[in-house]
């Protein structure tokens, strides 16, 4: 059975999830900010809110610690989940099982949010942070941040360190490494005909943008670490037209810098057959996050905290294939450790769960790292 203090984090966190806030409903996310806003007031921190542009939702800054010159420590959430409105109500209800607790959002991420929030607030509380503290809580990084990097490359200039909250991996490793991702746009233009009487007529864009979809997924290079994945496809406009129009998506995933490039170059210069007009759009979304040396002695440092404070093995994943924005705090050559939120499993799906006996160790882990970090 959950101990008393599981149970109340259960039920503060359970409140959070109760509030849906899928990336391009401004107005959920917003909800979430101000659950968190009501909370650092409640403690008399110090706060900033920054309105949401492109329609997408706010973010919002909190800063603590002793009010020094010294860069400060920051802290990177997201509020945004990739779950659709209703998927609370159809498909992934907030529910204890055991040990687990499901909900949308509540691996990736809300449950590093508000553990990471309550380390926040004790550590303000007890005075004893070396550095001032600053906690970034951010609208979009489900789609990338293409609304908040620059905040987020602004606050990690002034930064000694950036500690994100991301969700633990395979039984609560720390992440000191990911992948680059790209994002690409393709529309394939052909020519339009009758499907019976005129076929010989017509360009079929979604049959060159088959071709080109093999092209792309081709790339892919488990040993260099390289992967391309057409995730998303739309075109024609009826079943007895030869289709004038076909749009898809690529992501891409790489390990190094040169190899987004090459790659990024690759797609960004497809070429299409005769009678085909092909235009690609995109490039590279999010840097390559590299295990510095800085960063083996920043996780060296954590690992060293939580066997010495709370009896753990604090794994690590050098390199991981999903991108964060710890990839752009990494890409400034700020030490940076990710994967500092709730453990658990299933992002993205409809069996997300994170597990409650979690909770407390790794909130625990977070405050000592803000209260520590020299």
């Amino acid at each position: 059975m959950p101990s008393p203090s599981d149970t109340e984090a259960v039920a503060a966190l359970s409140r959070w999830l109760a509030v849906e806030s899928p990336t391009t409903d401004a107005a959920g996310v917003n909800r979430m900010m101000d659950l968190v806003a009501a909370e650092a007031e409640g403690a008399g921190i110090a706060q900033e809110r920054i309105a949401g542009r492109d329609g997408l939702g706010d973010s919002l800054i909190l800063r603590a610690g002793p009010r020094t010159d010294e860069p400060a420590l920051l802290v990177l959430s997201h509020l945004d989940t990739v779950h659709p409105l209703g998927t609370l109500e159809r498909d992934l209800p907030v529910r204890v099982e055991g040990d687990r607790l499901y909900g949308p959002g509540v691996y990736d991420m809300k449950g590093g949010a508000w553990l990471a929030l309550q380390a926040f607030l004790a550590a303000a509380r007890g005075g004893a942070a070396r550095r001032p503290l600053t906690f970034l809580f951010t609208s979009d990084e489900e789609i990338g941040s293409p609304t908040t990097r620059g905040l987020i490359e602004d606050l990690a200039r002034g930064a000694a360190a950036v500690l994100v909250t991301e969700p633990a991996r395979e039984g609560g490793k720390v992440v000191t490494g990911r992948k680059g991702v790209g994002r690409f746009d393709v529309h394939v233009e052909g020519r339009p005909a009758h499907a019976g009487s005129r076929h010989a007529d017509g360009r079929n864009a979604i049959r060159e943008a088959a071709r080109l979809i093999l092209e792309i997924e081709g790339m892919t290079d488990y040993p260099r670490g390289i992967t391309t994945t057409v995730g998303l496809i739309a075109g024609g406009t009826a079943e007895n037209v030869v289709p004038q129009h076909c749009r898809f998506s690529v992501d891409l995933r790489v390990v190094t810098e040169a190899e987004g490039s090459a790659c990024a170059d690759r797609i960004l210069g497809l070429k299409g057959a005769a009678d085909f007009a092909v235009t690609v759009t995109g490039g590279m979304n999010r840097p390559p996050y590299g295990r510095t040396e800085a960063i083996a002695r920043l996780y060296a440092r954590a690992r060293a905290l939580a066997a010495a404070e709370l009896g753990l093995d604090l794994g690590e994943v050098p390199l991981t294939g999903g991108g964060s924005d710890g990839n752009f705090t990494a890409a400034l050559g700020i030490p940076t450790l990710d994967g500092l939120g709730i453990d658990g499993d299933g992002a993205h799906t409809l069996h997300e769960y994170a597990l409650i006996s979690s909770i407390a160790p790794r909130r625990r882990l977070m405050q000592r790292l803000l209260e520590t970090l020299p």
